[in-house]
């Protein structure tokens, strides 16, 4: 059985660290080198993270390994996007973030965050939102096997890169 904690304020710059290094590893090959810095530069500094992890409408949940290293994350919260105008906002939440360390993907760390995290979101709301890279067709794929369906377009900007993320939706 995968451990799952809550994230506690001392853990806001190991998060950050894991954060930038996961969306690096994942898709800094798309981005000019000064596009990525100045997106990470404001993405999640550990000040952010911090401030989420003392906000009572937020959650950040973690896996670690037996020396402590952080092999995944979930972020949970009110809905920031601006989503489609069709889309309702009353009665739902935002997965804001799920990274996971390659080294333990195949493990069980994704799917544990993610049944953690929509159990949190069935306590707050009927419906939980996320956003993902069109490209990433693995993310994809695992958030369909959950009953995401895409609801629209999303404007992703990496400094001065814009990509095109999709709006999946879960209702729950």
């Amino acid at each position: 059985m995968t451990a799952i904690v809550l994230a506690k304020p001392e853990d806001a710059e190991a998060i950050a660290m894991f954060a930038n290094g996961s969306f690096t590893d994942t898709f800094g090959h798309i981005y000019d080198p000064a596009d990525l810095s100045a997106f990470l530069a404001n993405w999640n500094p550990p000040e952010r993270v911090r401030a989420q992890i003392g906000d009572a409408g937020h959650d950040i949940a973690l896996v670690r390994d037996d020396a402590g290293a952080i092999l995944g994350y979930i972020k949970m919260g009110p809905v920031e996007f601006d989503l489609p105008p069709e889309q309702p906002t009353d009665d739902a939440v935002e997965l804001h973030q799920l990274y996971v360390a390659e080294a333990a993907k195949g493990t069980g760390v994704a799917a544990a965050l993610m049944e953690w995290g929509i159990a949190w979101a069935r306590e707050r709301a009927s419906i939980l939102y996320l956003s993902v890279f069109t490209e990433n067709h693995r993310a994809q794929a695992f958030y369909r096997r959950y009953g995401f369906y895409d609801v629209g377009r999303n404007e992703f900007r990496v400094g001065n890169h814009i990509d095109e993320d999709r709006f999946f939706r879960l209702d729950l």
